[in-house]
Formats: structure tokens, C-alpha cells, sequence
């Protein structure tokens, strides 16, 4: 049954609608295939186009495929197979056929976040990324990402540092690595988690692939964490997919005057809601998976040096990214942290810790004292708590790091 599918899956010129449609229509991907041209003329989603791929009989493509499968132990997942995420499967346009190479956990009972954001990201971006990823699978939760550079590679680095599972959804095929420089990461999502497609094995990356996978990371999740994000990025597609499908959108407040943070921050003025921990996202779920999700303040070990990957479970190891050349907000400096780091406070961050030396403060108290916008804020709040020099409490209140 499944070369039907992927027969059905391959039809070029019938679109979403047109799929969807015939599905309503008939029975199954066979029935479709076996239908005679006049009852597919009385289907008024079908274009002339469509109606011209679906006269193409030829089983020969979805046979290679299904082979190619089974010699690379790629699982095949349809949208009739019992395992298909139902989650993914209540979106308007789901894909008819996914690739899975690795281990697909639960997600329809885990609380899965979609953690994206820019390939051109700070060194603040990279570190706040990693921490989010290892905090969300510190509190129960599972990454789900685009096993791109920058802000998916660190936050799918972090859950694995947390030994969580996690899920790449890649442009291309789940044979593909996509840039080259992750191999060794697909190797760690491979073993301790899934590559999940809905492209056939040995596709190529695409343009046009990638807006189409976001709907898929923003459709496996609860919510969509948006990490660093310009005004124009793929990361604010998967945060508009999101909407649209009901999910909820969080955003890591950042710098205002770095252009990586120009579109995350947007977000949280438009009203998404701001994640400075992990439990920020978590805590909205606590309730709707009981027993599973757990408050957890833990951050890991940030690397001194920038894009240098942190061990990870079952003895894999992900080399260091080779260094940019060139990059946005200084991409080449190392992440702030520990005592190192007072140094370069500015005034307001210099008054934040001062007013802390006198015991925790609720956030609302300090945005009200600053005088400052809460995004710009909230800003200066994750970039303390990422320099080590301050950390959250339970009742969003915020107090010096050693106390």
C-alpha cells in the first residue's frame, strides 16, 4: 500500500487542495490510482494539470522508493499508519507520506517544542539557544528543530546534553545531510532520536523545501520557540505556521540593537510570549501532561569557545563547527559568562545588580524601575541570566546568582 501513497505523494500539479480532495473523495491512495479519468473530472479541486499527472500510472518511482527504504532502514509513515503524529495529522495540509530514519518517540504524548531561529546568529543567540534546548528537556520536553546551523543546531546540542530526544526536520531527504558541516549531529539525532521528511531518500535541499518543513516542525509541536530571528527569516514563517495551526509562539527577547533580533523581537510586541527559562515554556503545559513535566532551573555548561559542541548521550560526539569568517554582532566572540563577564555590563545591567544585592525582585518591579520598554528589559534580564551573573525563581521573580 505504501507505493500508493508515495505515487499519490509524487503527482506534480495537484497541490495540496488537490490531494485533499481526492482523499475525501475515494478511499484510499489505491482507489484513486485505480479511478477512472471520468470520475476524477467530477472533482472540481482538480486542475487540468492534476488531472494529466494522475493519467501517469507508472508505479515505477514509488517502487525505487520504497526499496531505497528498506536498504537504508528508513521507516515509511502514511497518513493512514497508526504511528503517524496525530498532532501533524490535524493541520490543514499534512503530508500524505514521512521518512523517518532513527527512533520516533511519542510525540503525540510529549510536550514537543519547535526551537528555531537564524543560521547568522550571535554568540548570545548560540548560548541562549543551547540553554533553552537543554532546559526544555530538563523539564520533560522534546526538541523539534530544522538540523540547520545556528539556532537548531544549538538548541537540539542542548536537549541532547539533557538526554532527551529530539527531531530534525531537514529540507531534503533523511539521507541527505544538509549542511555538510552536521554530520556527525544527524548521527547523534539518528541514535538518540528521528530525522523526519517528507521528502523521499536522496532528495536534494531545495528553496522551496524549506518554507513546506516548517509547517511540519511548527505541526509536531505545542509551541514554537523563536530563538534570534531578522525581519525576514524562515524562523518567522514557522512562527506564522504556527499561528495558523493553533500553536502557541514563545521568543527569546534580544538584543536591540542586533538586526538578528529584529524579527524575534517583533514577535514578543505582537504578543508572543517571552521565554527567558526553560520552565517559561514548559509551565504552560504542565497541566495537559501531567507526571511528565517537571520544573527544572539546571543550565548547562556553556562552551568557552563559541559553536564548540557539548558531549552528548551514547558516546557521540559532535566536532566544532568551523569558525565564520564573517558574521553578524560579532559572531566570532566567545558567549559570556561567570565573573568574566561584569566587566562589560552596561549602566542599567550595573543597576539591575545592584538593586539584587538586597534580596529577589519580582520582573515586573524591575521593568517599572527602569523606566525602559519590557522588551528591551526582558532583553537585559536573559542577557544577565546568560552571563551567569543572575538566575529566575519560581513567581517570576529574579535574584543574583549566588543566592
Amino acid at each position: 500500500m505504501h507505493r500508493y501513497w508515495i505515487w499519490l505523494a509524487g503527482r506534480p500539479g495537484l497541490g495540496s487542495r488537490g490531494r485533499q480532495a481526492l482523499l475525501r473523495h475515494f478511499p484510499d491512495p489505491e482507489a484513486i490510482y485505480r479511478a477512472a479519468p471520468e470520475a476524477l473530472q467530477t472533482i472540481p479541486e482538480l486542475t487540468p494539470e492534476g488531472l494529466k499527472a494522475l493519467a501517469d500510472k507508472s508505479l515505477d518511482r514509488a517502487e525505487a522508493i520504497c526499496r531505497d527504504c528498506s536498504q537504508k532502514q528508513i521507516r515509511i509513515l502514511t497518513l493512514s499508519d497508526g504511528a503517524y503524529p496525530k498532532r501533524l495529522k490535524q493541520i490543514s495540509d499534512p503530508p500524505l507520506v514521512l521518512y523517518a530514519k532513527g527512533e520516533l518517540p511519542e510525540l503525540d504524548s510529549l510536550p514537543a517544542i519547535g526551537v528555531v531561529g537564524t543560521r547568522q546568529c550571535s554568540a548570545y543567540g548560540l548560548s541562549a539557544a543551547c540553554a533553552m534546548g537543554y532546559q526544555i528537556g530538563r523539564c520533560g520536553g522534546i526538541v523539534v528543530s530544522g538540523l540547520a546551523a545556528g539556532i537548531d543546531r544549538a538548541a537540539m546540542e542542548g536537549c541532547l546534553k539533557a538526554r532527551q530526544p529530539v527531531v530534525g526536520v531537514p529540507g531534503c531527504g533523511v539521507d541527505v545531510v544538509y549542511p555538510t558541516g552536521n554530520r556527525e549531529l544527524y548521527a547523534a539525532v539518528e541514535s538518540y532520536g528521528c530525522i523526519l521528511s517528507q521528502y523521499p531518500p536522496g532528495t536534494p535541499p531545495r528553496k522551496g523545501h524549506f518554507p513546506q518543513r516548517n509547517r511540519i516542525i511548527s505541526g509536531l509541536s505545542c509551541g514554537v520557540l523563536v530563538v534570534e530571528a531578522p525581519e525576514i527569516s524562515g524562523a518567522l514563517i514557522t512562527a506564522r505556521n504556527a499561528l495558523e495551526q493553533g500553536r502557541d509562539v514563545f521568543a527569546v527577547p534580544g538584543n536591540i540593537d542586533n538586526p538578528c533580533c529584529a524579527g524575534s523581537n517583533g514577535l514578543l510586541r505582537q504578543g508572543a510570549i517571552p521565554a527567558a527559562c526553560g520552565w517559561d515554556i514548559l509551565g504552560e503545559y504542565e497541566s495537559r501532561f501531567p507526571g511528565r513535566v517537571r520544573r527544572d532551573d539546571s543550565r548547562p555548561e556553556i562552551p568557552e569557545k563559541t559553536g564548540k559542541i557539548p558531549a552528548i548521550p551514547g558516546n557521540i560526539r559532535v566536532p566544532a563547527e568551523k569558525p565564520r569568517k564573517k558574521g553578524i554582532d560579532k559572531g566570532g566572540v566567545p558567549p559570556y559568562s561567570g565573573l568574566g563577564a561584569a566587566a562589560s555590563l552596561s549602566p542599567e545591567q550595573r543597576a539591575v545588580l545592584e538593586a539584587l544585592k538586597d534580596g529577589p525582585r519580582l520582573v515586573d518591579d524591575i521593568i517599572a524601575g527602569s523606566g525602559k520598554p519590557a522588551g528591551a528589559v526582558l532583553a537585559m534580564l536573559t542577557m544577565l541570566e546568560v552571563k551567569g551573573l543572575i538566575r529566575t525563581l519560581p513567581g517570576r521573580r529574579i535574584c543574583l546568582r549566588g543566592d
